[in-house]
């Protein structure tokens, strides 16, 4: 049984403030703002990213892997933005660039950490598809979630051994985090989100994303983030992962759990985390 932490904070905002915030990179301050600029298109992404040839690189590689299952070569951020689209690369780029200054407590086993994040990265897109929810949108917010882990975890490392503890079971780490610290991983990233300028549609989804039903407000996405990450902390998606899944959220989405299992993504090609090995 875990004891919670004597919280010394009233609220998030007082919580938030003793962050330490990681700095966006200048590429990714720059890709953040072309979602509030109707005038963006692939040439300014392009023209963004190519400013960063290491970044291009790893795009590059990321978009010749299983990921994408591409019939061709891809040998130009050109051809990759054409063939991948432009808001797909966009997050992707954006995942490398916060992956680049997210900075894992010891104690924290990094590639399995990346490796969670593209898995629910994946589902959320997979899920985002089937229920009229932006898909690349979706797929950012699911690579971020897990990411207000980290501050929590700076914040208590006297708990991280008790909030890394095997085995968690679906949505077990959002319940220890509120009990043992008050918030959980979603609202922390949403916050996160906030002061890098995202739009306030992923930052809402993220924020609502453990508990999309308490809040009226809480947008689909909230849902699909949810049962996203619940996969992910399965795995594989298998009858029994879906059965798994809270049943008010699936009605929500208007999701078929017999359909889905027939369709499920292969997590091995979602998971992909060759980009974090450089």
């Amino acid at each position: 049984m875990t004891s919670p932490i004597a919280a010394p904070f009233a609220d998030i905002s007082q919580f938030m403030k003793t962050v330490d915030w990681p700095v966006m990179p200048e590429v990714g301050q720059a890709l953040i703002r072309t979602f509030q600029d109707d005038e963006a298109d692939i040439h300014t992404v392009c023209a963004i990213i190519s400013k960063d040839p290491a970044l291009t690189a790893t795009l590059l590689r990321m978009a010749n892997s299983a990921m994408f299952g591409l019939s061709g070569k891809v040998d130009s951020l050109e051809r990759a933005i054409s063939v991948v689209g432009m808001s797909q690369i966009r997050a992707r780029a954006l995942s490398v660039c916060m992956s680049q200054v997210a900075e894992l407590p010891t104690g924290i086993d990094r590639m399995a950490f990346w490796r969670y994040c593209m898995l629910c990265a994946g589902y959320a897109h997979w899920l985002a598809g089937l229920c009229e929810v932006d898909e690349q949108e979706a797929w950012l917010a699911g690579m971020m979630l897990r990411l207000g882990e980290i501050s929590l975890c700076k914040a208590h490392l006297s708990v991280l051994s008790q909030l890394q503890a095997q085995p968690v079971g679906p949505g077990e780490r959002w319940w220890r985090q509120r009990r043992m610290i008050g918030f959980d991983e979603g609202q922390v990233v949403a916050e996160l989100a906030a002061q890098w300028d995202f739009p306030p549609l992923l930052t809402q989804g993220l924020r609502h994303a453990a508990q999309p039903l308490l809040n009226p407000h809480a947008s689909r996405l909230a849902a699909v983030l949810h049962l996203a990450a619940r996969l992910a902390d399965d795995g594989d998606v298998s009858a029994e992962s879906l059965d798994r899944l809270p049943l008010m959220v699936v009605l929500v989405l208007k999701l078929d759990l017999q359909a889905l299992a027939t369709q499920a993504p292969d997590a091995e090609a979602l998971a992909d985390i060759t980009m974090f090995q450089h």
